[in-house]
């Protein structure tokens, strides 16, 4: 298992994770028909994106598994950060 690998693929789940995020945000603003059929076509790249990632190598599936599961906390303690600082 190589090390660099798994930074490498931690940061790539990390950039799919706020990648969906911001879809997801924007699809909220929409239309209803139009963010049903945003959330349907988000849903099949993501499973593309992790079905692809499958079929590689070990490291490369923990180091996207760390970087999807790190990210959410960190982004949240991120952004109260940011609120709290943008309250003083």
């Amino acid at each position: 298992m190589n090390a660099l690998t798994v930074l490498a693929s931690a940061a790539f789940g990390s950039t799919v994770y706020l990648t969906a995020l911001s879809t997801v945000g924007q699809l909220n603003q929409r239309a209803p028909y139009v963010k049903v059929a945003g959330l349907i076509a988000t849903g099949i790249v993501l499973c593309a994106v992790i079905g692809i990632i499958t079929f590689a190598s070990q490291s490369v599936v923990l180091g996207f598994i760390l970087g999807a599961v790190l990210t959410p906390p960190v982004h949240r303690r991120i952004l109260r950060r940011r609120a709290h600082a943008a309250g003083s």
